[in-house]
C-alpha cells in the first residue's frame, strides 16, 4: 500500500476497513467544521476530505484530495508558492480546472474504486487526454498505468503502458524504499529544471518499470537495485513518483504553476549540518540547496542517500508548558534539588531551526501525552501544524498511538489517532508499546494455531490496521531495548549475540581483560521494554523486529536504553543484529556524541539513517 485509502471516521471504526461503506458523495462532499472543540475535530460524522476557500484572485490550483494522508504539508507548499486551493467535489471540477494537482497516496484498488463510483476516472482520463496542466504525485502517478500488481491485478485509468510492481527485496534493497535518491533525466521536463544533481525524496513500494511502449513519457528514472520511472511527461501532464512538497522539490511545483518563470528560483537554503556533512564525505547530503555561494564542496547525487534525523522528544513540563527535553537513559529531570523536567527549547522553533540546519527528517516524541486521552493533546497537534507550515522535509510523530475509551465510555481506535497525526502534518507516526504487545500476541499464535504452519495474524492491532489503510510505509515501529547479559547463549529461548563491545576493563594475574558484564559475560540478549523503558517484556529485540515487519511496519526506529545519553557512539551490535534480521529500513538511535559516531554508524552497519536529539540540541 501506498498510502491511506478513502474513508471517514465511521469507516475506520469498522472491522473490515471496507471502502464500499460509503457513497460516493460522501467520498467527495466535506464537511468541514470548527476545530475549536477538540471532541469536533474528531467526531466520527467530520469526513477525512478538507477543503479550502477559493481564491478571488485568480491564483488557484484545483485539488484532488481524498483524505490521503498527509496533504497537509502539500497544501502548505502550494500557499508558500502563492496560491489558493480549490477542492475537487464532482467530476466537473476536473474538467474546469485550470491547474490540477493529484496527490495520491493510497491504496491502488481503492483509488481506483472511489474513481469509477464517484465517475472521476472518466473526467480524469478527457482531461489528460486534452493536454491540460496535470501533476499526478505518487498514486497519482501510478494510477495513470494500465495495471497496478498491489492486491491485484486492479486495473488503472491506462493512459500509460505498464504495470506497476512491488520492489524485490531478495536482492538486497530495502522496501519500502525510503529517503532522498537521485534522478536520471531522460528529456526535458520544464518542472525538473531545478533539480540538477540533487536528491528528492522517495516514499513507497511500488514502481513502474520503463519500457519501450511508454518511453515517449519517461521524463526521468531512479535507481533502486534497477531503474524505475521517477517522472513522467507528455505534453502539459506531469507526474513525479517523489514528494515534490518536500525541500528541493519544491521547485518543481513552482514550476508546474509558473510554468514560465525560469528567471527565479525558489531557494531552500539549509546549513546542512556542515561538520556533519563534511566529515560524512562519503554520503551526499541530501538536504544541501545552498545557494552557490555558500555551498560546501560536495559530489553529484547519484545513489540514495544516508539520512540524518533529528529528534525533539516533547513534553510537558511542570509549569505546563510545552517544551522539548533529553534523557540521560530515559530520565528527563535534571539532577538538582529542584529535579524540573530539562528544557532545551521550543519544539516548533527548533524543528525550524534543524530544517534550516540540514536535517533530513525531523521527529517528534510526545514522551508524556496521550496517556487518558490522546486526542485531547491539542498542543502537540497545534505543533505539527505550526510546524508543517515551515519545515518542508518528512515530519515523523509517535507517542500514545492505541485504542482508548475516554470519560464518557466513547472508544476510538488507534487508527483514529493516527488519522488526526496525519491531518495535523506527520508523515509518518511511530508506534512504539502497542506494537510490542501486538508483536506479543503474534507470536503467541504460533503455539495457538493448529491449522496452520505459520503465524496468524488478527488484523485488529493498531499496526495492521494503520498500515492496511495507509501503507506500511506510513508506520515506524520504535523499539526501545536494553543490554541483559547471560553466561551462554543456551540460558534464554531468544537470540543472543556475542558482545563486540566491552563496557570495562578487569585485571586477573597481572593481565588486563577485556569483559562485558559484571560477571565476566560476553553473552547478552536485548529486552525489549514498554511504557516509556519503564517496564520489561519477555521478548527480545530480534523477534520484536521480525515480528513487525511481518505485521506491517515499513521502518524501525531502533533505540538503546544503555547508549541513551551518554554520548560515547551508537550500539553497532545491536544495530547489525536487527538491520541483518529484516529487509526494512532501520533507523539508528542512541549514543551519538560526535560527527565520528555518525560516519560509524553508516560504515559499519546497514542503517539506512541516523537519529539524535542531545547533540544537536547542545549544539
Amino acid at each position: 500500500m501506498e498510502g491511506v485509502a478513502f474513508a471517514s471516521f465511521t469507516s475506520f471504526a469498522t472491522k473490515s476497513l471496507l471502502f464500499s461503506s460509503l457513497s460516493p458523495s460522501s467520498i467527495i462532499n466535506r464537511r468541514q467544521k470548527s476545530r475549536k472543540n477538540t471532541l469536533k475535530t474528531i467526531s466520527r460524522q467530520n469526513l477525512v476530505i478538507r477543503a479550502s476557500s477559493a481564491s478571488s484572485s485568480g491564483s488557484v490550483v484545483t485539488l484532488l484530495d481524498y483524505g490521503a494522508g498527509n496533504v497537509r504539508s502539500l497544501r502548505n507548499a502550494i500557499r508558500y508558492l502563492g496560491f489558493e486551493i480549490e477542492d475537487v467535489r464532482t467530476p466537473k471540477d476536473i474538467l474546469n480546472a485550470d491547474r490540477l494537482i493529484f496527490p495520491g497516496v493510497g491504496a491502488f484498488a481503492s483509488a481506483m474504486d472511489v474513481l469509477v463510483k464517484t465517475g472521476m476516472d472518466e473526467a480524469l482520463c478527457t482531461y489528460i487526454r486534452n493536454d491540460r496542466p496535470f501533476l499526478g504525485i505518487c498514486l497519482g502517478l501510478q494510477l495513470l498505468f494500465e495495471y497496478s500488481e498491489e492486491n491485484g491485478p486492479v486495473k488503472g485509468l491506462g493512459l500509460i503502458p505498464g504495470v506497476v510492481g512491488r520492489f524485490n527485496s531478495s536482492n538486497g534493497f530495502r522496501v519500502p524504499h525510503i529517503g532522498w535518491n537521485a534522478l536520471q533525466i531522460a528529456k526535458d521536463s520544464e518542472i525538473l529544471d531545478e533539480i540538477g544533481d540533487r536528491h528528492v525524496y522517495f516514499v513507497h513500494s511500488y514502481r513502474a518499470i520503463p519500457l519501450d511502449d511508454n518511453k515517449e513519457w519517461v521524463s526521468s528514472t531512479c535507481n533502486y537495485g534497477y531503474d524505475f520511472i521517477a517522472s513522467i511527461r507528455r505534453g502539459n501532464v506531469h507526474g513525479v513518483q517523489f514528494h515534490p512538497e518536500k525541500n528541493v522539490g519544491v521547485s518543481v511545483l513552482r514550476r508546474f504553476l509558473h510554468p514560465n518563470s525560469r528567471g527565479t528560483k525558489v531557494v531552500f537554503v539549509p546549513l546542512v549540518l556542515i561538520h556533519l556533512a563534511t566529515f560524512i564525505n562519503s554520503y551526499v547530503h541530501p538536504s544541501s540547496s545552498l545557494i552557490d555561494s555558500q555551498r560546501p564542496t560536495q559530489g553529484k547525487a547519484s545513489k540514495l542517500a544516508k539520512r540524518v534525523i533529528a529528534c525533539l522528544d516533547v513534553r510537558t513540563n511542570d509549569k505546563g508548558d510545552l517544551v522539548v527535553t533529553k534523557g540521560d537513559q530515559y530520565d528527563v529531570r535534571e539532577q538538582t534539588k529542584e529535579n524540573e523536567v530539562r528544557n532545551l527549547g521550543k519544539p516548533v522553533e527548533l524543528s525550524g531551526q534543524y530544517y534550516k540546519d540540514g536535517a533530513d527528517v525531523v521527529s517528534f516524541l510526545n514522551i508524556t501525552g496521550f496517556r487518558d486521552f490522546p486526542l485531547g493533546d491539542l498542543p502537540m497537534l497545534q505543533v505539527l501544524r505550526h510546524a508543517s507550515q515551515n519545515v518542508f522535509v518528512p515530519l515523523t510523530v509517535g507517542g500514545g498511538i492505541r485504542d482508548f475509551t475516554d470519560a464518557n465510555g466513547r472508544y476510538y481506535s488507534s487508527l483514529e489517532v493516527a488519522s488526526e497525526y496525519f491531518r495535523s502534518g506527520a508523515d509518518k507516526i511511530s508506534i512504539g508499546t502497542d506494537a510490542v504487545y501486538a508483536a506479543e500476541e503474534y507470536l503467541k499464535t504460533k503455539v495457538r494455531s493448529f491449522t496452520s504452519l505459520g503465524l496468524v495474524k488478527t488484523g485488529k492491532s493498531s499496526l495492521e490496521q494503520i498500515s492496511r489503510v495507509y501503507g506500511n510505509q506510513a508506520v515506524v515501529v520504535s523499539i526501545d531495548p536494553r543490554l541483559v547479559y547471560v553466561k551462554s547463549p543456551n540460558d534464554v529461548k531468544l537470540k543472543t549475540i556475542r558482545v563486540t563491545k566491552p563496557d570495562f576493563t578487569r585485571t586477573f594475574n597481572g593481565y588486563a581483560y577485556l569483559v562485558s558484564g559484571p560477571n565476566g559475560e560476553v553473552y547478552a540478549w536485548y529486552q525489549c521494554t514498554v511504557n516509556g523503558g519503564r517496564e520489561g517484556q519477555p521478548i527480545g529485540a530480534y523477534e520484536l523486529a521480525k515480528a513487525v515487519e511481518e505485521l506491517g511496519a515499513g521502518e524501525i526506529l531502533l533505540n538503546c536504553i544503555d547508549c541513551d545519553g551518554q554520548g560515547k557512539g551508537f550500539d553497532i551490535d545491536l544495530i547489525n543484529l536487527i538491520s541483518d534480521a529484516v529487509s526494512i529500513p532501520v533507523i539508528a538511535s542512541s549514543g551519538a556524541g560526535a560527527v565520528k559516531h555518525f560516519s560509524e554508524v553508516f560504515t559499519k552497519t546497514n542503517a539506512s539513517a541516523a537519529l539524535a536529539a542531545g547533540i544537536f540540541h547542545r549544539k
